[in-house]
């Protein structure tokens, strides 16, 4: 009996090579809800996937020996279940998902065939998903200035209104913007992330409007962009501030009207999300330097919330998180003091994200050696560099310093009554923070490294 799965809409992306797959696999799965891309064909390529639908890819073996076959990586990071239409068995191959697979279909294959394998697929795919532990990293949150950050998480994750979430590289801005769909009331419904530095140069309609079939060369089926991929959750703009300025009008166009067309497509479609968007540069600055739209700006930073660096949390939060995630990577020894005193010292230009990759190493000579090899761990603290220490504060800044370090300490870290205490506001204070090196792990002394 065929394998059935919980989904009724799929989607299957092909790359048929000098086969006609493409256009046999359509009129095979008539009738169906399930939507067929041609991913190597046309200037769509790589297509932008929909997280909210389960998929597969039917790829010829013809496209093996053709040097313009870049599906490898693609497929690898989708995680796709890959159907190969060989007229001979392929080995099982590790590069793709599932890691153990041989799955195929003769050249002459029926509807019968490609509907049934299509099935088990995706059932496969399915109950790997629903076994699957997410892969978040650990949020520690004991500092006051990361207390006060989920507060402000906690009081705006169920407004509708846009985010815009500020922080240095490697903080954790997806995690933020995550936390904030998972605690609304939307949160069943998809959260669409997208790094806007990655779009490729005249693809941003295809990726971020959709199209409808035809639109394009190897536009076999329509499809979604993140607009609707998005609707009824939440969508996600990574590095915001990389947006070119054409396609900032077209964003800015669709926040204020709530619909999107596709391209190849005259009928407009309703979308509903919350956006959420991130940036490590100063959007006010880009948009005094004419590079960033002020209105746009606005309509993004309804909400602001910015997040602490690692140095601002503090090196007891360090070695906290550091602690995390080395459970997280299995190890389940307790590291030594020395080790956490070490963690705790060292400043993490890339935070948390450099952090997590010293913890990687460290797991990794722990479970080979199955200990704590001091010289070993301490050549890898020893290769993050000599980090040149910023300069002295002038007694002016020093002064400026104490006056808003009490105001900060007497009201428990929350940048917001802060600010009304200071009586300017928390975008000001923020930048003073930043300026005079005020964080948690700061308190006791503006000279400090770490």
């Amino acid at each position: 009996m065929t394998q059935k799965f919980s989904h009724d809409a799929f989607d299957v992306y092909v790359w048929e090579g000098a086969t006609d797959i493409a256009a046999r696999a359509e009129r095979c799965l008539a009738g169906l809800d399930a939507t067929l891309m041609r991913a190597d064909a046309g200037t769509a390529f790589p297509p932008p996937r929909d997280p909210g639908r389960p998929a597969v890819a039917l790829v010829s073996v013809s496209v093996m020996g053709d040097q313009r076959f870049s599906g490898y990586d693609w497929l690898s990071a989708q995680a796709l279940p890959v159907i190969w239409v060989a007229a001979e068995a392929r080995g099982r191959d590790p590069r793709y998902f599932p890691p153990a697979y041989s799955h195929i279909l003769p050249p002459a294959f029926t509807a019968a065939e490609l509907r049934k394998l299509l099935f088990e697929l995706l059932g496969e795919l399915e109950r790997f998903e629903r076994a699957q532990p997410r892969r978040n990293q650990p949020l520690v949150a004991e500092s006051a200035p990361m207390r006060a950050l989920l507060a402000e998480v906690d009081m705006y994750a169920n407004c509708r209104s846009s985010v815009l979430v500020h922080g240095e590289t490697g903080v954790g801005k997806e995690r933020v913007a995550r936390l904030l769909h998972e605690r609304a009331d939307w949160a069943g419904g998809p959260f669409v992330a997208v790094n806007c530095g990655a779009i490729p140069e005249g693809l941003f309609e295809a990726h971020f409007f959709g199209h409808a079939k035809g639109a394009f060369t190897g536009a076999v089926g329509a499809h979604k962009g993140y607009f609707e991929q998005a609707s009824g959750g939440t969508l996600f703009l990574d590095e915001i501030g990389d947006l070119p300025a054409y396609q900032q009008v077209k964003l800015l166009r669709v926040l204020e009207q709530g619909v999107v067309t596709r391209l190849g497509s005259a009928a407009e479609v309703p979308v509903d999300f919350r956006l959420v968007a991130a940036t490590n540069k100063d959007l006010r600055t880009l948009v005094a330097r004419g590079d960033f739209r002020a209105d746009l700006y606005y309509r993004l930073a309804v909400i602001e919330l910015r997040i602490p660096s690692l140095e601002e949390r503090g090196g007891e939060e360090k070695a906290l998180i550091f602690r995390a995630l080395l459970d997280r990577l299995g190890v389940r020894d307790d590291p030594p003091q020395w080790l956490l005193r070490r963690v705790a010292a060292t400043r993490y230009d890339g935070n948390v994200r450099e952090l997590s990759n010293v913890a990687e190493r460290v797991a990794v000579i722990q479970r080979q050696l199955g200990g704590w090899d001091a010289d070993r761990i301490g050549r890898i603290f020893e290769r993050l560099g000599p980090l040149t220490p910023p300069p002295a504060l002038t007694e002016a800044e020093r002064a400026e310093r104490e006056r808003v370090l009490a105001a900060l300490q007497a009201n428990e870290w929350r940048r917001q009554d802060t600010a009304s205490a200071l009586g300017i506001s928390r975008k000001v204070l923020w930048e003073k923070m930043r300026k005079l090196r005020l964080g948690e792990g700061q308190a006791e002394t503006e000279d400090a490294a770490f």
